[in-house]
């Protein structure tokens, strides 16, 4: 199959800008899998959708400030890195901007040089090996000048707006480590979870750090070729441990976020099932893929031609996924990390 068969035609004003400010408000387009239809439903009905024998599982992944601005030094010229992940003690792999100033050698400064850089090798797509100095901790100190890192479609006037480190976050995050949201999480509140609770449907959480594979464009025309790139993730053994109960009492495994679903599938195994234990996902999801850990997927809309797109299609079908996408764009549904969600049943 193509990438070109898994695009759709979006209103640049459908693609949310700003959450909700009653963050389950959102509406939720439910898919049936079994029938192939589907019907407009609204986030707080979540509950009316599942079985007192489910389970949800979450991912508690907590996105940092991972967006660093500085300046290269003696020029003084703007220079950006993103970090991706920490190799070893002070050294990152990070993307970098303008990349094509940014080679082996290159020194940076950032917050009036209380954190200093070079760039150490030169990686391929504009990634570079940065090694820090500081006389400070630094975790503390990119929590003190980094930036969200909110994905490019997401339009800010100046700087960085002061409710997107709360907003831009699970209510449930807690294992620092993600450079970008597990979005379909962000419909959660207390109230919901109570309201799942109080209906007989636990949770139980796990964690994957979004890394740059999940957001990586897809650059190559025939999908079977494209590699989403290993993320970290970590299954708990009380987490395996309720997963494998909840499908042996004949319930159903809900997966909140693409990333959740990523997590399961990497860690289960044809005898065992989910495997409690932590490593690199390292999957890439794309249609004809059998699911074996998920039963039914939360998620929110995607766009086009993103590996995204295409794990969800591997699990919805790829035309009843994009049926669905342009019902979304009729009816006027807001799109993307702060848009509304889909229930995939």
């Amino acid at each position: 199959m193509l990438i070109s068969d898994f695009d759709y035609e979006l209103p640049e004003e459908l693609i949310a800008q700003q959450p909700l400010a009653e963050r389950d408000a959102s509406r939720m387009l439910v898919l049936d899998r079994a029938s192939g239809s589907f019907q407009d439903s609204v986030f707080r009905s979540l509950p009316d959708y599942l079985r007192p024998n489910d389970l949800v599982v979450l991912n508690n992944t907590r996105v940092f400030p991972a967006r660093l601005i500085g300046q290269r030094v003696p020029t003084g010229g703007a220079a950006e890195l993103l970090l991706l992940r920490e190799i070893e003690n002070s050294i990152w792999e990070a993307l970098a901007r303008p990349a094509r100033r940014l080679r082996a050698g290159a020194r940076l400064s950032f917050g009036g040089a209380r954190l200093m850089a070079e760039v150490i090798d030169e990686l391929e797509h504009g990634r570079r090996l940065i090694r820090f100095e500081t006389t400070e901790d630094l975790t503390e100190l990119i929590d003190e000048l980094g930036r969200t890192p909110l994905p490019p479609y997401i339009k800010r006037d100046a700087g960085e707006y002061s409710g997107d480190r709360e907003q831009y976050q699970t209510i449930y995050a807690s294992q620092r480590g993600a450079i970008a949201a597990p979005t379909a999480g962000l419909h959660f509140t207390p109230a919901t979870l109570l309201a799942l609770k109080e209906s007989g449907v636990p949770t139980v959480e796990i964690t994957l750090h979004v890394g740059y594979g999940t957001f990586e464009p897809v650059a190559v025309a025939e999908i079977d070729k494209h590699q989403v790139a290993p993320e970290y993730f970590s299954v708990s053994t009380d987490a395996a441990n309720k997963i494998n109960q909840a499908r042996a009492q004949g319930g159903r495994v809900i997966c909140v976020g693409t990333t959740t679903a990523r997590a399961l599938e990497s860690a289960f195994r044809d005898e065992a099932g989910v495997m409690a234990g932590s490593g690199a996902a390292g999957l890439t999801i794309i249609p004809g893929y059998r699911f074996r850990a998920v039963d039914v997927l939360l998620t929110n809309f995607h766009l086009p031609r993103s590996s995204l797109l295409l794990l969800v299609s591997a699990f919805a079908g790829r035309e009843l996924t994009l049926d669905a996408y342009r019902h979304a764009v009729r009816e006027r549904y807001r799109f993307y990390s702060f848009g509304d969600s889909m229930l995939i049943l």
